[in-house]
């Protein structure tokens, strides 16, 4: 089931960074990428742009569109050593969702079935943050940028925090 991408090419030009995507675009493994994609318009407003079904029902991709950036995602295929986080015992990558109400996101996502980890709170590094997982086992923090800082501001802003840890 391959086809060359030279007759592709000798067919239609395509961009190399695809329309819509940014240079780097998170691909998420998820147990159940179907119901992850339902979540993910409950909770962040996503609006599904493809989906490329199996003969089995799995998902072999999918995109999902948050704000202005894509988010794409399958199924676990486990002979492949794609598996999910909660496979993997967590996660060490958090997706990280700017917005214009972070407040508003972050009360969506948790009565949309997230988990809250860290309450929305003020950072020293001037954002409104906080952080969820959602029901697949995916990190998502949640933020908005309520001051910008200069590097010097936000060493101090840091030194402060940390004084006394």
């Amino acid at each position: 089931m391959s086809t060359s991408t030279s007759s592709l090419s000798a067919t239609r030009a395509a961009k190399p960074v695809p329309a819509g995507h940014h240079t780097v675009t998170p691909f998420l493994v998820v147990d159940g990428a179907a119901d992850a994609l339902a979540f993910y318009a409950r909770a962040f407003g996503a609006v599904e742009q493809a989906r490329i079904v199996a003969p089995d029902g799995k998902i072999l991709y999918a995109a999902t569109k948050i704000g202005d950036s894509i988010v794409m995602l399958n199924d676990e295929f486990p002979q492949m050593q794609a598996i999910g986080p909660k496979k993997r015992g967590g996660t060490a990558v958090t997706m990280h969702l700017f917005v214009e109400n972070a407040d508003a996101a972050f009360a969506q996502a948790a009565a949309a079935g997230a988990q809250i980890v860290m309450p929305l709170q003020n950072m020293f590094w001037g954002d409104r943050y906080g952080l969820v997982v959602d029901p697949f086992g995916h990190a998502w923090s949640i933020a908005m940028r309520l001051q910008d800082l200069t590097p010097a501001e936000l060493q101090q802003a840091a030194d402060a925090a940390c004084a006394g840890q």
